[in-house]
């Protein structure tokens, strides 16, 4: 059993300034509930909660506000509804423990419920068994930092997202821990957003999930041990800088999805032990530049229609299968990458290849069309019959080349 706590005795205490008030608030005394100090509370004051367990369930707060949890301040939903619902412009909520939100089919309950908002904070909670943990619609100008989000579930329908934004613009989500939910981080039509320095694993589908999203940056983040690492749909202007995409390793997981997406850069990431590294479908006008590639089965597969990508002084380095193609046309550009199974020379010393490297095996070809052949990815035969496809490329495309590859890693 919790501590039923309908809070405090209130302790107003006047800023020197005069203008805000501070409103403590304590378990030991009183009968006024957290309700009724919101209620009492002018615009702009702070609401100190002392530690202690309080029940929250759906509760309302419609206008400007900082609320701030000393360690050990609990707001418990008794798996009702909404814990916390924002729905004014500078709410602050800060420092709490917030469990046990509702869970239903039909309505996205969450521990931290934003809308129609500007200028929202939420700051260093840590959230536990909610069936959302931070949603936020048609809100712009916040901040979400610091923040533990954590849940067990174990299929796709147990659970809603750690951190999700639906129709939002100029966000920043920054230094965020999100384990055990469906996707980690969900943005859907969220624009001029950057989503820094983040930690997702462990999520049941994606670590990082955005659709219908242009002019974001994505950096810093590290992305381990999902479902699929990070699913990038209909989109355009994207940046994806210095992430990590580690072990998100499944029959069909990936790295780093990239579907409908124009004019992006992704640069500077680390692609290690994944399924795919990275898997292309339908994208154009890409820039690849200085990324690792690393002991991935799939470095990158490129499906449908890819056109003006380019792919410059990335490392390839040990992978199943460096680039694999579902065609025989290319309109990509590869250019002074480092290939870890390149056997060419260098007489000249000027650190490139003499001779020109071609990534695409034919058996990658043949896994493509057959994915049952795998198996043979180890016997001599394959190894024959790619020799053979290098030599004279029937299969594989035929103008899909690095011409001056890199005879050293990039660091």
């Amino acid at each position: 059993m919790f501590l039923r706590i309908t809070i405090s005795n209130i302790l107003l205490m006047v800023f020197l300034s005069g203008i805000c008030r501070e409103i403590v608030v304590s378990p030991q005394e009183g009968l006024i509930s957290l309700k009724q100090a919101i209620e009492m509370a002018n615009h702009g004051d702070t609401i100190r909660v002392k530690p202690g367990t309080y029940e929250c369930r759906n509760l309302f707060i419609e206008k400007p506000l900082t609320l701030i949890g000393e360690k050990g301040a609990v707001l418990d939903g008794g798996n009702e509804s909404y814990v916390l619902k924002l729905l004014a412009d500078n709410i602050t909520i800060e420092g709490f423990e917030i469990n046990n939100s509702g869970k239903s089919y039909t309505k996205d309950y969450a521990a931290i419920y934003v809308s129609g908002t500007s200028g929202f904070r939420i700051i260093a909670n840590k959230i536990d068994q909610s069936f959302f943990g931070i949603l936020v619609e048609k809100s712009r100008n916040g901040l979400i930092r610091d923040n533990r989000v954590n849940g067990n579930a174990k299929r796709e329908d147990e659970s809603g997202n750690g951190i999700h934004l639906w129709h939002c613009d100029s966000v920043k989500i920054t230094n965020n821990e999100v384990s055990g939910m469906r996707d980690g981080i969900y943005l859907e039509f969220v624009s001029a957003s950057q989503v820094t320095q983040n930690h997702t694993h462990a999520n049941v589908r994606y670590g990082l999930h955005f659709m219908f999203s242009s002019h974001d940056d994505y950096v810093g983040n590290t992305f381990e041990n999902n479902g699929a690492g990070v699913a990038v749909m209909f989109s355009k202007w994207i940046r994806m800088e210095s992430n990590n995409f580690i072990k998100n390793w499944g029959t069909a997981s990936y790295g780093l999805l990239l579907k409908e997406i124009y004019d992006g850069e992704v640069i500077n990431n680390r692609f290690e032990e994944n399924t795919m590294g990275i898997y292309v479908d339908g994208s154009s006008r890409v820039n690849y530049l200085n990324n690792t590639l690393k002991q991935n089965g799939w470095a990158i597969k490129v499906s449908g229609g890819c056109y003006s990508n380019q792919f410059s002084h990335n490392n390839f380095i040990g992978n199943s299968f460096d680039i694999s193609y579902n065609s025989r046309m290319n309109d990509n550009t590869f250019h002074g990458n480092f290939w870890s199974e390149y056997t060419g020379y260098d007489l000249d010393k000027d650190g490139k290849g003499d001779i020109p490297y071609r990534p695409v095996k034919l058996f990658s070809y043949i896994v493509n069309q057959t994915p049952e052949t795998i198996v043979l990815l180890r016997s001599l035969f394959v190894d024959i019959i790619n020799f053979s496809e290098k030599v004279s490329p029937v299969f594989t495309p035929d103008d899909l080349v690095d011409d001056s590859p890199s005879m050293k890693m990039f660091l």
